[in-house]
């Protein structure tokens, strides 16, 4: 089985050569690599030019493409010039575990399966990044492998399946290959879960980016018509705390007021509880209600604007 590694960069000199080790350390190796440059303008393309790899296969070479877009544009592109039948998917910013190829290709030897989802974990650095994988990746005591949906940060499938479901949608800037996934659903294609298929995420190093990788995501879903029930249920909880500020300013009343204080006491410690397990560092009491509100800030800002133009 011939296999093809793609990723997209744009601006991205300070990780890529972290995914490039990690390429040229598989175990398994990748008959055809290509990596499409979005139109970088700081020194990825040189990164990715001048690289030093040592393999036993003294074939691999790095085929750069150049195409101003999108990372669906990129996708696509490094696809349709692809030579092999199973592309494997991955992103800058992850650093891949060394038998990820094996892994996430594996399934593949059953003739019947169309795409194979891999897994993601945290790579944090620092307690704030430890707080933050929780709110963004699916930790693994929560993995359902029957409805898991695949993510380009690792993934992997048939190039025929990509064409059945007309490629990465390039409309969508944000979260498009959460839609190429709904897509492979729809299309009744059958998908796997790897959870040996391991690439670790290098999550964002303040809160400034976090907010804004948030309202990336939120304006994303909304804009391709994607409503989580979490962030009804989100946009329900504030407009009722909304509701009760603007009847305490009306009548002054106590009662108000003390349900006001209890519901955020209650809220603090919520997002607490629900993943002081996953750090399990004193620092986390601080850290995680911080997040936990900028993350629905961001989240309401993000969606609100995300509808704004769609229905424009």
């Amino acid at each position: 089985m011939k296999v093809s590694f793609i990723a997209t960069v744009y601006n991205e000199e300070s990780a890529i050569k972290q995914l490039l080790k990690s390429l040229f350390s598989q175990s398994k190796f990748p008959d055809e690599i290509i990596i499409v440059d979005g139109g970088s303008t700081d020194n990825t393309v040189s990164e990715i030019s001048n690289f030093k790899f040592s393999t036993p296969n003294k074939k691999a070479k790095i085929k750069l493409i150049f195409k101003k877009g999108n990372r669906s544009v990129g996708r696509n592109e490094a696809i349709e010039k692809s030579n092999n039948e199973i592309i494997v998917c991955s992103d800058a910013g992850c650093i891949l575990d060394e038998n990820w190829i094996k892994n996430v290709t594996e399934p593949f030897e059953n003739l019947k399966v169309d795409v194979v989802a891999g897994y993601c974990r945290g790579d944090a650095k620092t307690i704030f990044q430890k707080c933050l994988i929780p709110y963004v990746l699916v930790m693994s005591d929560k993995v359902d492998g029957n409805n898991f949906l695949p993510a380009t940060r690792s993934m992997a499938f048939k190039k025929s399946m990509w064409k059945k479901a007309k490629g990465f949608p390039e409309q969508f800037s944000n979260n498009e290959d959460h839609v190429f996934a709904k897509r492979l659903k729809e299309i009744n294609a059958k998908i796997v879960f790897e959870k040996k298929a391991i690439v670790y995420w290098m999550p964002r190093g303040n809160l400034s980016d976090a907010f804004i990788m948030f309202y990336r995501f939120a304006k994303g879903d909304a804009e391709s018509r994607i409503f989580r029930p979490k962030v009804i249920i989100l946009f329900f909880r504030y407009i009722i705390g909304l509701l009760l500020v603007v009847f305490y300013a009306i009548s002054k009343s106590y009662i108000i007021l003390n349900t006001l204080y209890l519901i955020l006491l209650a809220y603090i410690i919520w997002s607490i509880t629900k993943n002081y397990k996953y750090v399990k560092d004193i620092r986390a009491i601080f850290l995680l209600p911080l997040i936990q509100i900028t993350s629905d800030i961001a989240v309401i800002c993000g969606s609100t604007k995300g509808l704004m133009r769609l229905f424009s």
